[in-house]
């Protein structure tokens, strides 16, 4: 069975979430704290981990800064804190996914099924080179000009797409529908920090960035191959 991690200070809504996950089919175990929600990330290693803001002790941005120190699981913010500036900094700091309060249950659900299905292992491919490339499902990583770094499952399935695109441009919106499973194309700003947080783990020394910016229309992966075959 499925772990998910709820990490949420509220005890009513707490509760709540708690047997909505249950019925929907998941294991859950749950948090009132920062501290209590490393404790239990080290101990379950769940798939999945629902992430409130507001937490006595470490807060929702600590706890989110050590788990991504620690693994690249999901991390879904569950917040009632709704300004853009929010939830930019909530994608811009490493989270996969961010829902503001109130929340319909149904989208919810939606949302952790479409993140789960993006890190789960049976859906990767076999290793896929490109120039300089090295793209390593059983790691989730890549190795760039010989340097290997760790993914989350969202880097990692969007530089797959990118890069099974090469040389075309891929639209903001079929990103979100591919990677995101958003096929309605809510929360653009997604795409443009985790296109950030890849480039910055693909900086390796004087190399050339190969993810590439289409303003107005989306993302390339560009060949930076000497010979451009």
């Amino acid at each position: 069975m499925t772990c998910l991690l709820l990490v949420e200070d509220d005890p009513d809504l707490g509760l709540a979430l708690r047997v909505l996950f249950t019925r929907a089919g998941y294991e859950v175990v749950t948090a009132d704290d920062g501290q209590a929600a490393l404790r239990l990330l080290f101990a379950r290693r769940p798939a999945l981990m629902v992430l409130d803001l507001v937490l006595p002790g470490l807060d929702g941005w600590e706890v989110l800064d050590r788990t991504r120190d620690l693994t690249d699981l999901p991390v879904l913010i569950l917040s009632g804190r709704t300004s853009p500036a929010e939830r930019v900094r909530g994608l811009r700091s490493g989270a996969d996914d961010y829902l503001c309060k109130p929340f319909d249950h149904v989208e919810l659900l939606a949302r952790v099924e479409a993140l789960l299905r993006r890190s789960n292992p049976e859906h990767w491919r076999g290793d896929y080179v490109e120039a300089g490339l090295r793209l390593v499902p059983e790691r989730r990583s890549a190795v760039w000009q010989g340097h290997e770094t760790r993914l989350s499952a969202i880097e990692y399935r969007l530089l797959e797409v990118l890069v099974r695109n090469r040389g075309r441009v891929v639209t903001t919106e079929q990103l979100l529908d591919l990677v995101w499973d958003d096929p309605d194309a809510t929360g653009r700003e997604r795409v443009k920090f985790a296109v950030l947080r890849l480039r910055r783990k693909l900086a390796v020394g004087d190399s050339e960035d190969p993810l590439e910016s289409v303003r107005g229309m989306g993302y390339r992966y560009r060949d930076t191959s000497p010979s451009g075959d």
